[in-house]
């Protein structure tokens, strides 16, 4: 049984960081699409960040590109986020997410999900 877990979230003050990580287990994650989603109260769900199952290359949300790193350890048993100089729009519940093959934006396209961390940025 696959089970993701988040954990690194917390209270920052803007221009602060924080590091987010996703421990997985029940699974190996060889071939699978690594992400990082977000949801803010009163909104959609929305994509932050993803490293594919070939190549690892990363992409980021243009809202966090430049600010946001991910990356993922040598086994794929746990993958990160590197969030710096936060935003209070930054504040939300952060998922990790894992989908065998490729993956997109939409929510659809991701099969695994984490129960989510809280990150919250004051000004």
């Amino acid at each position: 049984q696959v089970q993701l877990v988040e954990s690194g979230g917390g209270l920052v003050k803007a221009g602060g960081s924080l590091t987010l990580s996703c421990a997985a287990s029940g699974n190996t994650f060889w071939g699978y699409t690594l992400g990082w989603f977000r949801q803010a109260p009163g909104k959609e769900r929305e994509f932050v960040s993803q490293i594919t199952w070939n190549r690892d290359r990363s992409y980021y949300a243009d809202s966090v590109s430049g600010r946001f790193s991910m990356s993922v350890n040598n086994d794929r048993s746990t993958w990160y986020l590197q969030m710096d100089t936060l935003k209070p729009e930054d504040t939300a519940v952060y998922y990790c997410t894992a989908n065998y093959g490729k993956a997109e934006v939409r929510l659809s396209t991701w099969e695994f999900w984490g129960q989510g961390t809280q990150v919250t940025v004051s000004s």
